[in-house]
């Protein structure tokens, strides 16, 4: 039991068995004498859209709301208004239109100018000169900062840090040296300070990539299975409580799940998984007592814990807002289509320049998941030529409140005729936590 409910908290483990394709829904045009209700409004009052039908309030100012049955239409090229009025519902500034079926990922790379994937030593070692400053910046300010000043010297330094796994990550995509000795050594150095496993990490890292938002085999963010909510309460529970306010630190269960378990690794990558968690257990048996003798345990939770919980915020929300909407489908294999998966399922999302900064612009993302050859240092570049050729089939955003409300309430368990269906829609008595989530999280954009 213990290791089923690990893998279903675990938020990037995959379900156990596959499960059905949920069809995209679209909200219809309204007939004349009809007002449209958001469909936010509607997931976060626990309810959500259908398949067939939309319920719609028929009048304005009626104390008791007469609903009348509007025909849902597929999504279509055409459907322009629904996906403005969804983009303002789930907190996005773009939802983009369904890229054709015979569209190849091949054909979307082919338009990238090729200085994009062009390595340039200057840069990479730039980034490390930047993220190793800003690091060192934010220990002194945890050192000299009063106490009511450290949530921001440690905000600061998680960010910082979350710069060095951006590294590590160019370093696992061969997007960092033309050396790959190079690479494996200054990628196991910058997950080292994370005691995350260089090499375990980015063997599921690139299943990631080859199966973006697939069903059972995307070793990123998978919605809930409903055989797992509906096993056992305990676990309905945890799981509840996993997806809802705990979720912005749920990077530490897949850290834990997914990399230090070798059963878990293909005969051929054992020895190299070794390697790796032998340099984490020699930096946690050597690192952390050096920081104690120092400057003592709570010193070693200023310095290092704080911190590494910061990084792990912006771990899970990076990867949790990357992927994760009401209107982007986790497919089964059999329908899986690569293009789709990486253009229409990966979502751009703008967060505060400082924070692109120290983060080396990991989260200008759908050029990532086109070519993970290229560079971070040029992402912008790349997304700037995915607008301009393929730019209304793309999801883009800017980081906020309403954003991080509907992932947080609404993305929960997988349907098969839904995406996604909230947690308090099947289980309201055991919800609290989501309820409590609704009424206290800002919804505005």
């Amino acid at each position: 039991m213990a290791s089923r409910i690990a893998d279903s908290l675990f938020a990037f483990t995959g379900p156990q068995q596959c499960l059905p394709r949920v069809p995209q829904v679209a909200h219809a045009r309204l007939s004349p004498g009809v007002y449209a209700v958001r469909p936010i409004d509607l997931l976060l009052r626990g309810h959500t859209h259908r398949r067939r039908t939309l319920l719609v309030p028929a009048k304005k100012r009626v104390g008791c709301i007469k609903a009348v049955a509007v025909p849902a239409a597929p999504p279509s090229a055409d459907s322009a208004e629904e996906r403005e009025q969804l983009a303002e519902s789930y907190g996005f500034k773009q939802i983009g239109q369904d890229l054709p079926d015979n569209v190849t990922l091949k054909d979307i790379m082919d338009t990238l100018p090729k200085e994009v994937f062009e390595i340039d030593d200057v840069k990479a070692w730039k980034s490390v000169l930047v993220s190793v400053t800003s690091y060192a910046l934010g220990l002194f300010m945890i050192a000299k900062s009063p106490w009511y000043l450290l949530p921001l010297a440690w905000a600061w330094t998680g960010t910082a840090i979350t710069g060095f796994f951006v590294i590590g990550h160019d370093c696992a995509h061969k997007s960092f040296s033309k050396n790959k000795l190079v690479e494996d050594i200054v990628g196991t150095l910058a997950f080292l300070p994370l005691v995350y496993p260089y090499e375990p990490w980015r063997f599921k890292h690139d299943r990631h990539h080859a199966k973006t938002n697939m069903l059972v085999h995307d070793t990123a963010w998978q919605p809930v299975p409903p055989e797992e909510f509906d096993s056992s309460p305990v676990l309905r529970k945890a799981i509840i409580l996993g997806y809802g306010p705990i979720r912005p630190w749920l990077s530490i269960a897949h850290w834990v799940n997914w990399h230090f378990n070798l059963r878990k690794f293909r005969a051929s990558e054992v020895n190299r998984v070794k390697i790796s968690l032998a340099c984490v257990f020699a930096f946690m048996a050597v690192g952390w007592p050096l920081i104690i003798y120092k400057v003592g345990i709570l010193g070693w939770v200023k310095f290092w814990l704080m911190p590494w919980l910061g990084y792990h915020f912006w771990m899970s929300t990076f990867t949790m807002v990357h992927h994760t909407a009401p209107h982007i489908p986790f497919k089964p294999a059999d329908e899986w289509n690569a293009a789709q998966a990486q253009l229409n399922g990966t979502v751009h999302c703008d967060y505060p320049s400082w924070i692109e900064i120290l983060c080396h612009d990991i989260n200008v993302h759908i050029p990532h998941h086109i070519s993970p050859r290229i560079p971070s240092y040029n992402l912008r570049a790349a997304h700037e030529s995915i607008q301009e050729n393929w730019g209304k089939y793309t999801n883009l955003a800017t980081w906020n409140w309403r954003l991080m409300k509907t992932i947080m309430t609404v993305c929960h368990v997988y349907n098969k005729e839904e995406n996604y269906i909230p947690f308090d829609r099947l289980a309201p008595e055991e919800s609290q936590p989501i309820t409590f989530l609704k009424k206290t999280m800002p919804d505005y954009a």
